[in-house]
């Protein structure tokens, strides 16, 4: 079986499967970088807008340039973020916009790992901000305890050996506390630090969890929508038998993120 299109356009189907949960993870990553108010900041890859709606919240940023390779998600968080201290583009994030040393901060959430050649982003993102500057990302710890999603590839593999091409566990070797790391150092960046992020994922029941890789926004729900109503459903009940649920039928887990920053050298 080809493998699946990955689609990253529908803002809400993306929001239903990840974007709820990158609001919590968003808010300890700033906690951590800890930078100072009426920074300019440039975002990387601000799909829905989760992470851009956290900085303005709690930096108290004097500007955000939130860029995004998708159109379709430029447009829903143009939508839904209205602050006249951010500004959205469509861009690639191996070219970025923006000047030599324009920006105080460029960071990331999720993204690093879908960018062919990582290496260009973060080298991107180092040119844009100052000498002093902060240049920091996170990325799901996809072969560990990102549970929403390491789950269900476990499950498609015990099934279907051939999903394991498409699990982001195998596939996202940078997604690894020591890649990271390394890449930063690479990267001439200085004082480079990584460290895990968890927040509970709670959903109210099953279905809560299994609707949303129906939507078809990233790798495991566009290989759920692959999958004949046989093969789907096969894998939909081991998935239920195999997620940990209380009496009511609340399933709790755990989503870690792994946090990398370092500073450009003066």
């Amino acid at each position: 079986m080809p493998a699946p299109a990955e689609v990253w356009e529908s803002g809400a189907q993306y929001q239903a499967y990840i974007g709820r949960w990158s609001r919590p993870v968003a808010t300890a990553f700033l906690s951590w970088l800890g930078l100072p108010e009426r920074g300019r900041w440039l975002e990387v890859g601000c799909g829905t807008g989760a992470l851009t709606e956290r900085i303005l919240a709690l930096a108290a940023p004097a500007a955000v340039h939130a860029v995004d390779a998708s159109e379709g998600y430029v447009a829903f968080a143009r939508r839904d973020i209205a602050d006249p201290r951010v500004r959205f583009e469509v861009a690639d994030a191996r070219s970025l916009p923006g000047e030599d040393s324009s920006h105080d901060a460029a960071v990331s959430g999720l993204v690093l790992n879908f960018v062919p050649q990582p290496e260009r982003m973060v080298a991107e993102m180092a040119r844009v901000v100052r000498p002093g500057g902060t240049v920091a990302v996170y990325v799901w710890d996809y072969a560990g305890e990102m549970q929403l999603i390491r789950r269900f590839w476990d499950a498609a593999i015990a099934l279907d050996p051939a999903a394991a091409e498409l699990d982001e566990g195998r596939r996202f070797p940078i997604c690894a506390p020591d890649a990271l790391g390394e890449l930063w150092r690479r990267s001439g960046l200085e004082a480079a630090e990584v460290r895990p992020i968890d927040v509970l994922t709670s959903f109210r029941d099953f279905e809560d969890y299994w609707q949303p890789f129906l939507g078809g926004q990233g790798p495991a729900p566009g290989y759920a929508r692959s999958l004949d109503e046989g093969r789907r459903s096969a894998l939909r009940e081991r998935l239920r038998s195999a997620l940990p649920t209380s009496p009511t039928g609340r399933i709790d887990i755990v989503a870690r993120a792994w946090a990398v920053r370092g500073t450009r050298a003066q």
